[in-house]
């Protein structure tokens, strides 16, 4: 069944116990209006151990985003203009020695090491005696090599945060389900004066654990889009950069 025909059934299940939760409190009792807050503490109490399942999956969720987000903004942090504008000042010079040294300090970001070894080929071959063709398809194949090597790494992995999401969703609607049956089995069998209790009890689980789900499967769903935004702009820097580089290299090899 499709998640939005789930989601149909619930309503329909909610409103059907609200409306007989309504008739069992009294059509014509009159009661007084006044302020209700909800706090999160409320939220996880009433949500049982359901809530504290859906608590756990967001806490890994949080944990991989903290190791993904020193990944991709700590560990690859790097000006790809101006990294590839400070190579190409000293490729212009024929300072390959140079420009070596400078993209090795940058070789444990993705772009560093492909540039790194783009340029120690292109050195042995140029040591070596290669030239025009032979020349450019060495260091195309090096530059291959290595984004071949490390650009998958970027965005590997990312799906856990769909999968995270998608079971703290799940983990809502299984404990709504829970809820909806303690609060029909009230009905069926608590004694006349639990009833209201017991009642009560059951729709605040389904309620509540579907909220929870929801509250932690949005922000694993937001944090998995930023940090593939993150993961593509890297590719795509590194993608350009790289023809550009390969390019500057050509035209070094001519001179």
């Amino acid at each position: 069944m499709k998640a939005r025909n789930i989601i149909i059934v619930l309503f329909v299940l909610l409103m059907s116990v609200g409306m007989i939760y309504a008739q069992v409190e009294g059509a014509t009792q009159t009661v007084a209006k006044k302020a209700i807050g909800i706090t999160p503490g409320e939220i996880v109490r009433d949500s049982g151990w359901w809530g504290y399942l859906i608590i756990l999956t967001f806490v890994i969720g949080i944990v991989y985003a903290v190791v993904r987000y020193i990944q991709l903004y700590v560990r690859e942090k790097i000006d790809a203009g101006r990294f590839y504008l400070k190579l190409k000042g000293y490729l212009k010079t024929k300072n390959v020695k140079e420009a070596i040294d400078i993209s090795e300090s940058f070789k444990n970001t993705t772009m560093g090491f492909i540039f790194w070894s783009g340029l120690k080929v292109y050195k042995d071959a140029v040591d070596s005696g290669k030239k025009g063709e032979e020349l450019n398809t060495s260091v195309q194949n090096a530059f291959e090599e290595a984004v071949l090597q490390t650009v998958h790494k970027l965005d590997a992995g990312l799906f856990w945060f769909d999968l995270l999401a998608q079971i703290c969703t799940y983990l809502g609607l299984l404990g709504t389900i829970w809820g909806l049956i303690l609060a029909f089995k009230a009905l069926d069998v608590a004694a006349e004066a639990d009833k209201n209790k017991e009642l009560t009890k059951g729709i605040k689980t389904a309620i509540g654990t579907t909220a929870m789900g929801l509250i932690a499967a949005i922000p694993l769903t937001l944090i998995k889009g930023g940090l593939l935004v993150r993961a593509q702009n890297i590719i795509n820097d590194i993608d350009e950069f790289s023809v550009k580089l390969i390019n500057q290299l050509s035209t070094s090899g001519k001179d």
